[in-house]
């Protein structure tokens, strides 16, 4: 069942998602070598709750942590944990916050320190495949249409797209209908209504689409062992505007 927002839904979501545009700014001032993720995930919590807003995340499906922190080849979910960020490393970070009933969602890749040519790249094209796919969301597209953009993007740089795991609808659940993926065909699927709200969420990988779970049982990594980067939006569709809540 796919659930359309009125404009008070609207409201509510976007207030949501600005909580975790905010909790990341605040955390992404202090991403540096020798942060560990744990004390990340500690200031991301605290942060959340000071805003009257509850972790999106922890206690969802027995996830034990606020935030999600993938490092390098881990794609999403990793956990965080007690090793410190070192130079030249990637951290993709997911965050979610629920206020007044409704859920925030919003990722982003960030360097650490330095990084090499290879890993600047990839964070920046995976950030140039969601702006793209985002484009794409309109009234009268499909869902297929924000995949191939995705895509398209993607593959003209040779990077893997991941298959395994997808965007999604938001709302008063984290993960509503329908499933967004970052591939596609254009014109196939879902028709795009005014009142639709997604989480879209490109996972573009430096060499193959294909990944793994760890012993963990939470976090993916590329099977390969490239690096990985992460960048998620959720955005909410009206006839005027496609509206980016989490900007």
């Amino acid at each position: 069942m796919i659930y359309l927002k009125n404009n008070s839904e609207i409201n509510k979501l976007y207030h949501a998602g600005q909580i975790v545009k905010d909790t990341l700014y605040m955390v992404e001032e202090h991403i540096k070598p020798g942060v560990t993720t744990l004390d990340l995930d500690r200031m991301a919590e605290e942060f959340i709750l000071s805003n009257k807003a509850k972790p999106g995340f922890k206690g969802l499906y027995d996830y034990p942590s606020t935030l999600c922190t993938s490092v390098d080849d881990e794609v999403v979910h990793g956990l965080p944990n007690n090793i410190p960020l070192q130079e030249g490393q990637i951290l993709s970070i997911d965050v979610g916050s629920i206020y007044d009933g409704f859920y925030g969602d919003h990722a982003k890749t960030f360097c650490v320190g330095s990084v090499n040519s290879e890993k600047e790249d990839l964070v920046r094209i995976t950030e140039e495949c969601l702006y793209e796919g985002i484009k794409h969301a309109k009234v009268g597209n499909t869902i297929g249409d924000i995949g191939y953009a995705v895509q398209s993007r993607a593959e003209k740089y040779g990077y893997g797209v991941v298959r395994d795991l997808v965007g999604h609808g938001i709302g008063q659940k984290l993960h509503e209908e329908p499933q967004v993926p970052n591939f596609g065909t254009k014109g196939k699927g879902v028709l795009i209504q005014p009142g639709l709200c997604l989480a879209i969420e490109p996972m573009i990988n430096c060499g193959s689409y294909e990944v793994y779970t760890k012993d963990d049982g939470w976090t993916i990594c590329t099977k390969d062992g490239k690096p990985s980067a992460h960048f998620e939006h959720s955005i909410a569709i009206t006839e005027k505007e496609i509206k980016i809540l989490t900007k």
